[in-house]
């Protein structure tokens, strides 16, 4: 990495931080820093889109544009934060000015952002006349400060252990090279496919899935590409949406209602789960997804219960957007969110009730009580405030606001699926791709054999009897209602039910303890909502009920593959919050039962029988969590291809360690030749992106790559006469079918090469 990208590079991260500054919520509600985290990521993510978008139609996807625009977007940031800050500045002022002296005390936590009711430092008081910037710091360190110093020893030990996992996460994503089987075949050769030709126009390939597969996480690995000439730092951005759905999950408990410790344990479940600790350094795509998910599902809760404004009208749009253009199976979440708020919008417009600063609020009585911006009176409205206007108009508004959050996500994903559109005449992409991984047959028998079968593929266990048994009850039972269990319309590709996903392999490891507690958590809040002790049980049992439904639309929507557990990370980062609340009121009923003086009652033992069993599960799920991190595949802190003791090339080729060799054979003998023009020969799942890396000049400019086989019926393929060097992966007979007349061909096991005759 240059040390000018070294530099440039702390542009993204600090415009980010400015704006987490420069959104933070005026009015009080809940946990407003992770909102506005939450707020800022949309920005971001949205502004990087659009970037590529942009420059990508001015053909301009150069290092120069992509500095200047990240330069440009600081600038903004750290003017908005300027204004917020002198915004804030003015309004303390004023505060402090009109309120009695008694009163400081008690707003001191108003004033510095806070929302929850507890004890103020005697200096608040005194520190008046200090500059609010330097006082909105030290308030800062004091609350976390004094929120250490009150947390008990259990909820120290969730914290400090998640915090554990993520250090150890950052060091294996900084350390290791991207080996991702995936991002060797097609995402990370599309990033480097727009370096090389400076755009986004498709090209010929044998990959389809190159151009096919939406590109938004793919679009943030090309500004740290063309930033740092490199891709040290690529896995980066998979470990930032992990950090980022830790967030969003633990703010939706606290929107459930759920304290500290329910956020602790949300938090701690969902980042121990293996799936979520070896992704988090990988280049998948798979945590960007669920990120944009739950940020969507965030937004919703806030919406719940009053008017949307016109920035989360933008909020909503850009977390659809940025779902869409990175991968679709989240809509299947955010779809149904989306209605939740639409329906809950128009119940508001209905109610009719406005706040006390004029903006639309909650129509249900006792707003305040479910974190909305003030209380209601008994007409409905906001402080005595009656109802603006007659129903059609506030439902007009209503439907006006769900046309803006259509029209910002098809800004975000449109010209992607424009793109796509003009291609091959579908916005879904060819034949080929519509029908590999969506299901092909909805009927309940089908859909319910798929469910039973992703059930057992992501709820697998070392314990190879009860994974054999489970298997084979599952495929007698579809037998015997007619159902093949192995049918290519309910299955990915030629894939064969049952897979093995116990162990920690990034692609493929189960999740039985974490969903088993989300499966309990979405139980009790349907039925027993209330010993959750939600503020809000009908927005407890919705959010339930929506968890269910997305599980339901994915086993119908999805077919069932080996690797599918990995498509399921949407669904953990909404459900873990329900498991978070129930593992807190199971602690809080032990706590709650009699003590020794008091015969203790059957229901009390049980209760403690049930809290002992959660701490033995949470124990395993830290210990799964580090297991994961420290000897998972193919990214490991310790063993055999430990980031520490490999090399390079070894890391990179863990995956497949007997193809190195024959790559950077091929290579060398292809520069050695001083062949620029060089062809393609590969299939649809064969690694592209060690050619990028291997014939990339000593000065960092990419080789001039031609597929020789193309799947896109547009663009054909070159001609192989027209390159100096042929480079091939796969079956040696595909290469030599290709090859002109009188070219010497070299081939190993995966990997040969041709090179005309001398002269």
């Amino acid at each position: 990495m240059s040390a000018a990208g070294s530099l440039l590079i702390v542009a993204p991260v600090a415009a980010a931080l400015l704006l987490v500054h420069a959104t933070r919520p005026a009015k009080e509600t809940v946990a407003p820093v992770r909102l506005a985290a939450v707020r800022a990521a949309l920005l971001t993510g949205s502004f990087a889109v659009l970037t590529v978008e942009v420059l990508g139609a001015l053909r301009a996807l150069t290092p120069v544009a992509f500095a200047a625009a990240w330069l440009l977007f600081l600038a903004v940031a750290a003017a908005a934060a300027a204004r917020r800050r002198r915004r804030d500045a003015v309004r303390e002022e004023e505060t402090v000015s009109a309120a009695p002296r008694g009163a400081l005390v008690a707003a001191a936590p108003r004033l510095a952002g806070e929302t929850h009711a507890g004890p103020v430092p005697a200096a608040s008081a005194a520190t008046s006349g200090t500059p609010a910037s330097r006082r909105h710091a030290s308030g800062w360190r004091t609350r976390l400060a004094e929120r250490w110093r009150t947390a008990s020893r259990g909820e120290r030990l969730l914290a400090g252990t998640t915090a554990g996992l993520l250090l150890a996460e950052l060091v294996v994503a900084l350390l290791a090279e991207p080996n991702n089987f995936d991002s060797q075949t097609y995402h990370l050769p599309k990033v480097e496919r727009w370096v090389a030709q400076a755009d986004l126009d498709f090209w010929a390939t044998a990959i389809h899935r190159q151009v096919t597969i939406p590109p938004g996480a793919e679009y943030l690995l090309l500004h740290l590409r063309l930033l740092t000439g490199g891709d040290r730092l690529h896995n980066l951005v998979q470990w930032a949406a992990g950090v980022g759905c830790l967030l969003v999950a633990a703010r939706i408990v606290a929107q459930l209602g759920g304290g500290r410790r329910a956020q602790l344990l949300t938090a701690f479940v969902l980042a121990t789960t293996p799936m979520v600790a070896l992704q988090a350094t990988s280049t998948q795509t798979d945590l960007v997804v669920a990120a944009w998910v739950g940020c969507a599902a965030t937004l919703v809760l806030d919406e719940l219960r009053r008017r949307t404004g016109l920035g989360t009208l933008l909020g909503l749009g850009a977390a659809a957007g940025l779902t869409a253009v990175t991968k679709t199976n989240g809509l299947i979440a955010v779809g149904p969110l989306l209605v939740l708020w639409g329906l809950a919008q128009l119940r508001l417009a209905r109610a009719g009730s406005v706040t006390a600063d004029g903006s639309d609020a909650a129509g249900e009585r006792g707003a305040a009580g479910a974190g909305g911006p003030g209380g209601a009176d008994g007409r409905g409205g906001a402080r005595g405030e009656p109802g603006a206007g007659g129903a059609g108009p506030r439902i007009a508004r209503t439907l006006g606001g769900a046309v803006l959050v259509v029209v910002v996500a098809a800004a975000v994903v449109g010209p992607f699926v424009a793109r796509v559109t003009a291609e091959f005449g579908h916005p879904l992409g060819p034949p080929r791709l519509r029908e590999s991984i969506p299901m092909e047959r909805h009927d309940p028998l089908s859909v319910l054999v798929n469910a039973a079968r992703i059930g057992h593929t992501a709820f697998d266990t070392p314990f190879a009897p009860l994974r054999h048994a489970a298997a084979e009850a599952i495929i007698r039972g579809a037998e015997a209602i007619g159902v093949d269990p192995q049918d290519r319309e309910i299955t990915f590709g030629r894939e064969i039910f049952p897979e093995p996903s116990w162990y920690p392999d990034e692609d493929r490891v189960a999740f039985p303890l974490t969903g088993a507690l989300a499966l309990l958590g979405t139980a009790v809040a349907l039925a027993r909502p209330r010993r959750l002790a939600p503020p809000d049980v009908g927005a407890l049992r919705a959010y339930a009920a929506l968890v269910v439904l997305v599980v339901v639309l994915h086993t119908a929507m999805i077919k069932w593959q080996p690797w599918g557990n990995r498509l399921l990370l949407y669904v953990l980062t909404l459900a873990v919050p329900l498991a978070g609340l129930w593992l807190d009121a199971l602690f809080r009923r032990r706590a709650s039962t009699p003590t020794l003086a008091v015969p203790a009652t059957p229901v009390a033992g049980r209760r403690s029988i049930a809290a002992l069993a959660a701490t033995v599960v949470l124990a395993t799920s830290a210990l799964a969590g580090v297991l994961a991190v420290s000897y998972g595949f193919p990214r490991r802190l310790v063993g055999a291809g430990s980031v520490f003791t490999a090399s390079e090339w070894e890391t990179r080729f863990l995956r497949r360690p007997q193809w190195a060799d024959e790559f950077r054979w091929a290579a060398a003998a292809v520069r050695d030749s001083g062949a620029r023009r060089i062809g393609l020969v590969e299939q649809n799942d064969n690694w592209e992106y060690p050619w990028w890396l291997l014939l990339r000049d000593a000065d960092g400019r990419p080789p001039e790559l031609l597929a020789l086989r193309s799947v896109l019926p547009d663009r054909p393929p070159a001609e192989p006469s027209s390159v100096d060097a042929i480079v091939c992966t796969g079956p040696r007979t595909a290469c030599v079918r290709l090859v002109p007349p009188g070219w010497r061909v070299e081939y190993r096991t995966y990997v040969g090469y041709a090179l005309p005759p001398p002269g």
